[in-house]
């Protein structure tokens, strides 16, 4: 083979694959189209599950630019009405505000670090496969070559070639009443309050970054530092077949608020965003695998940007897959454990298509619409309401799979944990790959389950008073962890921060279920029906 997996793309999606195989030992190759890196506004941040999952890879503070871990927001949107947050119990809404050029940069820089291949200017034309590998057909330029590979992951956008070759289907509709319009703009710094709200005369306030509904339209403000963006949504408006130019763009603003406000396009260097999209696609693949080929991403699925989704879905696509596909190369992976990928993550997709279509139908202009959201607006005066959109918009609401405890399938919680000694990431890069338990010293540490997972490797974090789930014998590469938390409880966590067993105390019904656990996850044995 000329490399265990080709990924076509060097997008976040693709990159963040490209991390995790690194972090099983899977050499990657990347094949990106462009020959430098994008450097076009395109979104604005991220928003949801991913936030968390960043802290437990290590990358969350690289892009924030800040130390500590991420907390969560006081309020969010939904449809272009605000969520309420700051009374939830378990509030899951983090937020990142980084543009997607940085986030892109940081994925890379740290790809690069692991030891992934990335071949700027080559881009996937053609594949070919087998039982055995995939044969990949790549211009580059020197000229077109080809490349054989175990497994290809199209993570290469929304009109991806890779899906296209590979003959997965793409079904779902195209909506063509709207308009979008957006620009890099500025607004009179009089405006602006120190919250980065607008405060336009004759017309009110408008939060920064939140989608808001006129009568006539949509309108989005976001000020990042040292660039602002502004964005217009109109519907039954007809667009012109010519360049969009900064003047269309003041005046949709003007329509859709009803008075005006004066913008100036940015003087100086850099990219400037100036574009013009005209309806919107819901589509989801009818399959995110064909043989040796897989599908991340927007490959796999688009939908509307209302309530920024795109890279919380893309992301976790990638994590959801990495540490599978590394165990499928490797031979360690139990039967039908890559088939999980697409059973586990493209209902995922379902929700974001149906959620983010209610969003746009929220946001529509007209008198019914306007009734609904009334409506909506008292049921979201329950705390419960809101929480439950909160988990939609977020992913939190994910389960994977049942099981006899509440946390097996989902998220495993933001622990906070007394150790017998700190584990260091260098330390825990290098734990056995026989298993390792973390900890021999008789001082004690804290530290917070995200530390724990940023080798990437499954692990075993047993709370319980007397550590006794820590003797069980674990397959290679699942890291063991005994120390004192806020609850005593025993929990086997996924590489993608997901429970794969939990329990509370010791019997032989939980011991039965660990291990069969570990058999399910990370041992290579066939599967039954009785153990999934």
């Amino acid at each position: 083979m000329d490399a265990e997996v080709v990924i076509a793309g060097a997008g976040p999606n693709g990159l963040m694959l490209a991390i995790e195989l690194r972090l099983a030992g899977v050499q990657p190759l990347v094949l990106e189209r462009l020959p430098e890196p994008n450097s076009t506004p395109r979104a604005n941040g991220l928003v949801g599950q991913v936030v968390r999952m960043l802290d437990r890879r290590g990358l969350y503070e690289p892009l924030a630019g800040t130390p500590g871990p991420p907390q969560p927001q006081p309020a969010y949107i939904f449809g272009a009405m605000e969520l309420p947050l700051a009374g939830l119990e378990d509030n899951p809404v983090y937020m990142l505000p980084v543009p997607q050029v940085r986030v892109e940069a940081v994925l890379r820089e740290r790809a690069l670090e692991l030891g992934a291949e990335i071949r700027p200017g080559h881009s996937l034309t053609g594949l070919a496969q087998d039982a055995d590998s995939v044969t990949v057909e790549v211009a580059g330029p020197d000229g077109v070559y080809e490349l054989r590979t175990r497994y290809l992951v199209g993570a290469d956008g929304g009109h991806s070639l890779t899906r296209k070759l590979a003959g997965i289907d793409f079904p779902g509709v195209t909506n063509d009443r709207m308009v979008s319009r957006t620009a890099s703009a500025l607004v009179p710094a009089e405006l602006i309050d120190p919250s980065g709200a607008l405060r336009i005369p004759g017309y009110g306030v408008i939060p920064p970054f939140m989608h808001h509904r006129t009568e006539r339209g949509m309108f989005v403000f976001a000020p990042f530092p040292g660039r602002s963006a502004v964005s217009t949504g109109e519907w039954d408006d007809p667009a012109d077949d010519v360049e969009m130019t900064f003047e269309e763009l003041q005046a949709s603003a003007d329509r859709v608020l009803g008075v005006h406000l004066p913008l100036t396009p940015p003087e100086g260097d850099g990219p400037r965003l100036l574009r013009r999209l005209v309806g919107g696609n819901s589509r989801l693949a009818d399959r995110y695998r064909e043989g040796r080929v897989l599908l991340v991403g927007d490959a796999a699925h688009v939908h509307s940007a209302m309530g920024g989704p795109g890279l919380n879905l893309g992301l976790q696509d990638a994590i959801n897959l990495g540490w599978k596909l590394a165990a499928e190369v490797q031979g360690r992976a139990p039967a039908g454990l890559l088939d999980t990928y697409e059973s586990e993550r493209r209902p995922v997709g379902e929700r974001v298509v149906m959620q983010t279509q209610a969003q746009t139908a929220l946001v529509a202009p007209g008198n019914e619409v306007t009734a609904l959201r009334e409506l909506f607006g008292e049921l979201l005066t329950e705390p419960r309401n809101v929480q439950r959109i909160a988990e939609l918009i977020t992913g939190a609401d994910i389960r994977y799979y049942d099981g006899p405890h509440p946390l097996i399938g989902r998220w495993a919680p933001d622990l906070t944990l007394e150790v017998p000694e700190l584990p260091s990431p260098a330390r825990a890069e290098s734990a056995s790959a026989s298993g390792s338990a973390l900890g021999s010293s008789s001082f004690p540490a804290s530290v917070r389950l995200a530390e724990l997972m940023r080798p990437g490797r499954p692990l075993l974090v047993d709370l319980t008073t007397d550590g006794a789930f820590a003797t069980t014998d674990v397959p290679a590469g699942v890291d063991v962890v005994t120390g004192r938390g806020d609850r005593q409880i025993a929990l086997l966590i996924r590489p993608d921060g997901y429970v794969a067993w939990a329990a509370e105390h010791d019997g032989v019904v939980e011991r039965d279920g660990l291990r069969d656990a570990l058999a399910v996850w990370f041992q290579a044995r066939p599967l039954t029906s009785a153990t999934r």
